[in-house]
């Protein structure tokens, strides 16, 4: 989404949220009023879209049939289906602003693999956790570092291929690049169903 948010809307990252408070930071010092709502828009809608993530799960922890990570997801595809059909230029920071609220709700909602914390939308994290199991694999001998180590790897090359992919359906479709994530946040509801149901007919 990063690629997207960059490629087709304005040049403002989705999900760095760091990136964009130092840019609104820089603009404020320069005196661009316009450049700082730019940017301060998606850090507010990144801080929401985590509060309304709570909220949900709040309200859907409990239940038996879905998960709570389903209303989250079939939000997310609501607002990046919205999102594609902003025509781009017009309104890209409308675009932008959706994107973050959906990224932050992916965040919260993801947080673990395999029972190793990471991020699913950005890599600072991952990759310093990457670097120190590989540092304990290789200088401690411990083979389950090395175990976490390849899966962060493997986690940043995903993220990679992704950013390849989205920055050349963006090429290809615009701004209606990002109806493929709708397609893909699709199958994981779908796959969580089947999930859900095999647990309560088990």
């Amino acid at each position: 989404m990063d690629a997207y948010s960059y490629l087709a809307r304005g040049g403002v990252f989705a999900n760095a949220v760091t990136g964009n408070i130092v840019l609104l930071a820089l603009n404020a010092a320069s005196g661009d009023i316009e450049k700082v709502i730019h940017y301060i828009l998606p850090i507010l809608a990144y801080a929401l879209g985590i509060i309304a993530t709570e909220l949900i799960r709040r309200r859907f922890d409990k239940s038996g049939h879905i998960h709570w990570r389903q209303p989250v997801i079939a939000v997310e595809i609501l607002i990046v289906m919205a999102a594609a059909f902003i025509p781009s230029g017009t309104a890209d920071i409308a675009a932008v602003t959706m994107i973050a609220f959906i990224c932050s709700m992916q965040v919260e909602s993801f947080r673990t693999v395999r029972g190793c914390s990471y991020a699913t939308t950005m890599c600072t994290g991952n990759l310093r956790s990457a670097s120190e199991n590989l540092y304990r694999r290789i200088f401690l001998k411990d083979k389950q570092s090395g175990k976490k180590a390849l899966l962060y790897f493997g986690i940043i090359g995903s993220f990679m291929i992704g950013a390849v992919l989205g920055g050349a359906a963006e090429i290809a479709l615009g701004e209606k690049s990002c109806l493929l994530c709708a397609v893909l946040l699709l199958s994981v509801i779908l796959l969580m169903q089947i999930r859900t149901d095999n647990n309560n007919t088990a």
